[in-house]
């Protein structure tokens, strides 16, 4: 077992950059725990000598020779995500930033950026929590079951993909179709929030516990504020603006039984948004 002494203290921070990078924020023991021992103890062999505590140098570790120190703060990926988010301009620049965005880990799993779909001066935006491997593959969001279930949602009270604009909290698809992580969302919420203040829609429609957590805040379950009409506030977009929480289609297909709470919520979205002038009751099939 390599004795972490043994270490150069670059290489220690290089490893510990890593597991932010990947996610990891919080560190259960001090010292590292050799895991054989118990094993050891199993067939009766000697117990390993324990391990020495790693010498607390990494704070003060010089940077790798001909490269920059990594950072080790986990704010810190989140310093570089408004700056390039509030300097685009425009939705085609919004997407230039994402791609050029390189300190969310989940970039280097996925098979490219799911940005959006939809018209770009929507009335009504969609929110989701993350691309799923068939949007990971086809490059745009609710492209699998979800979204073929998504279809007929919308078909349902007379809207479609052309007349609502949709995106995802994470543009990116993790690992195994996994919930973002609290640090994965704050890294890409910037971005999102851009997307929102560029395409100023009148009302948020949150398809989620994910897509309300990074809109609205709170610890509240999608069971208990679905279907709620709330207000947040945007940075960037000047005014407050109407968001309602409903499950998310993936859930749906899950729990075929909430699809009657969906489609009350359904019915109140379309309720507002023609008392609201947002959509036109006369278009409606």
């Amino acid at each position: 077992m390599t004795d972490l002494n043994d270490i150069s203290p670059p290489t220690l921070v290089a490893w510990l950059a890593l597991q932010s990078d990947w996610g990891a924020e919080d560190a259960l023991l001090d010292t590292p725990q050799d895991r054989t021992a118990v094993a050891a103890r199993a067939v009766g062999a000697p117990m390993p000598a324990p391990l020495r505590p790693a010498a607390r140098v990494l704070p003060m570790a010089p940077a790798l020779a001909g490269s920059p120190a990594p950072s080790l703060s986990p704010a810190a990926p989140a310093l570089a995500a408004p700056a390039l988010a509030s300097a685009a301009g425009d939705l085609a620049g919004l997407r230039d930033a994402l791609e050029a965005f390189e300190e969310c880990a989940l970039k280097r799993t996925a098979t490219q950026l799911v940005f959006a779909d939809g018209s770009e001066t929507a009335r009504i935006m969609l929110i989701g929590e993350a691309p799923g491997a068939e949007e990971d593959r086809a490059g745009r969001p609710f492209v699998g079951p979800a979204g073929q279930l998504l279809d007929r949602m919308l078909a349902s009270i007379g809207l479609d993909r052309t007349s609502v604009r949709i995106v995802n909290v994470v543009p990116w698809r993790p690992p195994g179709n996994r919930t973002p992580s609290e640090t994965e969302i704050a890294q890409c919420l910037p971005f999102l929030h851009r997307h929102i203040a560029l395409v100023r829609p009148e009302v948020l429609l949150l398809l989620g516990a994910v897509a309300v957590r990074a809109i609205l805040g709170g610890k509240d379950g999608i069971s208990r504020v679905r279907g709620t009409w709330k207000s947040a506030d945007i940075p960037g977009l000047g005014r407050k603006i109407r968001t309602l929480p409903t499950f998310h289609p993936a859930y749906l297909l899950r729990q075929p039984q909430a699809k009657r709470h969906a489609w009350s919520d359904l019915l109140r979205l379309r309720q507002e948004c023609v008392e609201s002038g947002v959509i036109d009751s006369t278009a409606l099939q």
